[in-house]
């Protein structure tokens, strides 16, 4: 039987996962999804509402949060579908698991790597996040939870951006952009978002058989923005400045930062792995995702490696062409990540 694709759909409260769930599930598409929501508390609004107008496989996992406690319910509702799939009693072509607003997707992720009978079952395709443009830059500058589900994210979907002005957007897209530059942005409007963005997308693989695009990351590195609030901005998560001419310029200083490294020269393997192992041993907890297509030693082929957390994976891509410039690109994605450390270790890996 061939993997069971899974998209995960995160995003802060309000910002409009159900919406766009919904839009999902009654749209013809021909497909028959299975969603595992989640939410705290006893009683589940957001089933109701999706029940009441779909036909779909709809399995609610209340009292906690997927990111933590109940993970070991996760992964038997994975099982129990999968099997249910196999004996003909259910019948789905993909799995959706909406987390609550609280939730860090990177749990739930790992879950599909570490779990030895999930991942013979299932393909995790995919973590899209919904942001709110309307409260976004609030939220991102109060709760980790939000910049998280940026930081873990394949895709991102800014909702409600007609509550807001251009320039707000421009805002939002330029912070998103500073601490997950690898995730393409998009906007949407009531969830309405056509399925060639939300399905079969393969943004997420630990150990990537895939055709890598060797320019998933921009030439130009994310630059700091700067904007101006008023005089009594006390957003925690600001550093603040006072100009010349008196007005008060603020910085953002998310905790969720990205960085990148590129070298033309070829990694030594041996040494990249003891740095690599090493540092997701120290720091694991706090690396979100991390990516890199690059130039290794002994080989004329691309190594594609990805990882998020201490889970690491990589993989031999495709052959570098005649005409190409055999650069390595990295870009790492977490929290209060020591950058000059990390650069100048990989910097040593190299032959």
């Amino acid at each position: 039987m061939s993997l069971i694709p899974v998209t995960i759909l995160t995003g802060f409260l309000g910002s409009g996962k159900t919406t766009l769930l919904k839009r999902i599930l009654t749209e013809a598409h021909g497909q028959k999804i299975a969603v595992i929501e989640n939410e705290f508390g006893e009683e589940n609004i957001d089933h109701e509402i999706l029940v009441n107008d779909t036909e779909e496989n709809i399995i609610q996992m209340n009292n906690g949060c997927i990111c933590c406690s109940i993970r070991e319910d996760l992964r038997e509702t994975l099982q129990l579908l999968a099997a249910k799939k196999r004996k003909g009693l259910l019948a789905f072509d993909r799995v959706v698991i909406e987390t609550t607003g609280l939730a860090d997707p990177g749990p739930v992720a790992q879950t599909f790597f570490m779990d030895e009978e999930i991942a013979e079952q299932y393909l995790l395709d995919s973590i899209l996040t919904l942001v709110d443009a309307k409260h976004a830059q609030q939220q991102l500058n109060d709760r980790q939870e939000a910049r998280r589900q940026i930081g873990f994210a394949d895709l991102i979907f800014i909702s409600k951006a007609d509550m807001v002005t251009a320039k707000d957007i421009d805002a939002l897209q330029d912070r998103i952009r500073q601490m997950n530059p690898r995730a393409p942005q998009k906007t949407t409007h009531f969830g309405e978002v056509a399925l060639a963005d939300v399905f079969d997308l393969r943004g997420f693989n630990l150990n990537a058989k895939l055709d890598i695009d060797p320019d998933f990351l921009k030439e130009d590195a994310p630059h700091d923005h700067d904007h101006v609030h008023g005089e009594h901005c006390d957003h925690p998560s600001h550093a603040h400045a006072h100009e010349a001419d008196g007005s008060h310029h603020h910085r953002h200083d998310d905790d969720v930062k990205s960085f990148m490294f590129r070298s033309a020269r070829p990694f030594s393997a041996a040494k990249l792995e003891d740095f690599l192992g090493a540092v997701i041993n120290i720091y694991g907890p706090r690396m979100l995702r991390y990516k890199g297509v690059l130039n290794m030693e002994g080989t004329e082929r691309k190594v594609i490696f990805q990882g998020v957390h201490q889970l690491m994976g990589s993989d031999l891509g495709p052959a570098w062409a005649p005409d190409e410039e055999k650069i390595s690109k990295m870009v790492f994605i977490g929290i209060d990540l020591p950058k000059d450390i990390l650069l100048e270790g990989l910097e040593q890996c190299l032959v």
